[in-house]
């Protein structure tokens, strides 16, 4: 390349140069293939909001597995400490792991330095690890506490960016409860008014989301502590069976029956003792 010829000029648009070399990695890897892996999708919707006396986080209870529901009523908000929890959204083990890291991580910072943990220190602990590792570990986190400084709420995305705002929600449900939440959040809101709203917030994402389903759980954190209201809400009832869905003994017929014996051979027998003193 000539060093004094001056670089050519960035051209705009879309440019499309490794649509080549993907099809030749995927067609050397042999019948598997270079090819990269496929994102799964995941349901969840968790909410928080700050109101008068502390932060009041909310999730709901369905763990999915692609289109199967896994589980109808999983805990979604995590303990960090005593003053500090954690709502996860994503891949069920990454959130599940992070927190629990993150809960050992804040017991060690609480016992080396004699205090409480901050939740800043919380949120600087999850936006290193999760930057670290450039977004593979799939986990969406609303982290909320109240320390010596006041009532905080922190959204924590998986690549390692965040927010701190006064209300926030995740997940796949997130549109439909943020909807909620900006029409009628208020500051300084009473604990009953607040606990309604993140409740309806979470109910919109479970009526308007098929990952995100069964129960609506809080956890109300204030000074004095966190209580955890699981299930606060259930918005849509279990109905009953209205008949049975079982066939009568004989309703399909049995054409024809044939029993085939198995010719074993016995090679080896070994008895063993046992010793009773």
């Amino acid at each position: 390349m000539d060093r004094d010829k001056p670089p050519p000029e960035p051209h705009g648009g879309f440019a499309f140069e490794n649509c080549l070399r993907n099809t030749a990695l995927a067609k050397a890897g042999g019948p598997q293939g270079f090819l990269p892996p496929k994102a799964r999708k995941t349901g969840t919707t968790i909410a928080g909001l700050i109101y008068k006396e502390g932060i009041i986080l909310g999730a709901d209870t369905r763990a999915t597995d692609d289109m199967v529901v896994a589980d109808k009523n999983c805990e979604k908000i995590h303990y960090i400490s005593p003053n500090i929890y954690c709502c996860g959204a994503g891949v069920a083990a990454d959130a599940e792991v992070t927190t629990q890291m993150l809960s050992s991580n804040m017991e060690l910072h609480s016992l080396a330095t004699g205090r409480p943990p901050r939740v800043a220190t919380a949120c600087r602990f999850l936006k290193q690890m999760l930057f670290r590792y450039q977004g593979h570990i799939g986990a969406s986190l609303i982290l909320g506490g109240v320390d010596s400084t006041g009532p905080h709420l922190y959204s924590v995305h998986p690549h390692g960016s965040t927010s701190k705002l006064p209300f926030t929600s995740m997940g796949s449900g997130a549109a439909a409860a943020i909807a909620v939440l900006e029409d009628r959040f208020q500051p300084d809101m009473e604990l009953a008014e607040a606990q309604e709203l993140l409740a309806d917030a979470i109910t919109a994402g479970v009526l308007g989301d098929l990952g995100s389903g069964s129960n609506v759980d809080l956890c109300v954190l204030t000074r004095g502590g966190a209580q955890i209201l699981r299930p606060f809400r259930t918005p849509i009832a279990r109905g009953q069976r209205q008949g049975r869905y079982r066939y009568r003994a004989g309703t399909s017929a049995v054409l024809s029956e044939a029993v085939a014996p198995l010719r074993l051979q016995l090679l080896d027998e070994t008895v063993t003792g046992m010793d009773v003193d």
